[in-house]
């Protein structure tokens, strides 16, 4: 690889922190939003509130499939970075993989916040409080993805700085 390249921290997978991000993103919304606190299924505005055991058993087959998709996507994303490694390794800096994991998990809930909540209307983040408030919490939690994603790409950005700087150092020391 050349200096050039390996400078510019290019030969980081960013696209397997993303990948891993999203399916980290996915996973905490089933675990915490859909069953450990119930403030919603996947069905529970698309005709399935969770009222009768066959709406239950509805909204738990979708959201099982939606774990299948989570799991999908932390596989592709291990799958790359299990590439990635498997080569001539270079030293990269922490925050590379924090900050694409970051900006996976904003942007799963930017696309299912928009899609899921806003554009289908199948479930809403927390339809435990009055319907008049579903929109403050479905804006919550699009703003919470928008601040991550940010958040995620800014950590990204110094992480490729900092593994230019330790490429600098080797190439000085070599």
């Amino acid at each position: 690889m050349s200096e050039t390249v390996e400078r510019r921290g290019s030969g980081f997978p960013t696209t397997a922190g993303i990948w891993l991000g999203l399916g980290v993103g996915g996973f905490f919304d089933g675990i915490v939003l859909h069953q450990v606190l119930q403030w919603h299924h996947m069905l529970s505005s698309a005709g399935y509130p969770p009222n009768s055991v066959h709406n239950l058993q509805v909204n738990t087959l979708a959201d099982g499939l939606f774990h299948v998709m989570t799991y999908i996507f932390v596989g592709i994303g291990l799958a790359i970075l299990w590439h990635s490694a498997s080569r001539t390794h270079l030293s990269w800096s922490g925050k590379m993989l924090a900050g694409t994991l970051l900006m996976g998990f904003g942007t799963f809930n930017l696309v299912e916040g928009t899609i899921n909540h806003q554009i289908l209307g199948i479930h809403h983040v927390n339809e435990r409080v009055p319907r008049s408030q579903w929109i403050y919490w479905d804006l919550g939690f699009l703003a919470w993805g928008a601040a991550m994603l940010v958040g995620g790409w800014l950590l990204w950005r110094v992480g490729q700085r900092e593994t230019a700087s330790l490429a600098d150092l080797r190439t000085d020391h070599a």
